[in-house]
């Protein structure tokens, strides 16, 4: 039987939630990524990957390239174990990763703006799981 897009990315969703924890624990050992996250020079994406919030150094626009590799490198491994494509993963993981984003932190709203997180819920794609 053959699972739509959607049914695809619902289901991944859980192992999403269990495995966003620890990449999501490895990026942030990276003291340039904590302060570059605190200072809202980034952000993250409803892509499931980090965006660069504005005109910033290419130190900035390195540092994010650098992060989203490894995190398609994850996302890719990930995907397959869970017989999904990459963009399925990749969207469900920007769903987790916004979530769990903290006041003061950037993320892109469904409407691809960048919004700073307040005490309220992020704005969230209404297909994410």
């Amino acid at each position: 039987m053959k699972l739509s897009t959607f049914a695809r990315a619902v289901m991944a969703s859980g192992v999403a939630l269990a495995l966003a924890a620890p990449a999501t624990a490895y990026f942030q050992r990276d003291p340039a990524y904590a302060a570059a996250r605190a200072n809202g020079q980034v952000g993250e994406q409803m892509d499931g990957y980090l965006g660069v919030v504005g005109n910033q150094p290419a130190a900035i626009r390195s540092l994010v390239a650098d992060l989203n590799i490894k995190r398609r490198a994850n996302y890719t491994q990930r995907a397959q174990a869970q017989n999904a494509t990459l963009e399925e993963y990749a969207f469900t993981q920007g769903c987790v990763l916004i979530a769990r984003t903290e006041p003061g932190e950037k993320y892109q709203a469904p409407d691809g703006t960048w919004q700073t997180r307040t005490a309220a819920p992020p704005q969230r794609d209404p297909r994410c799981p």
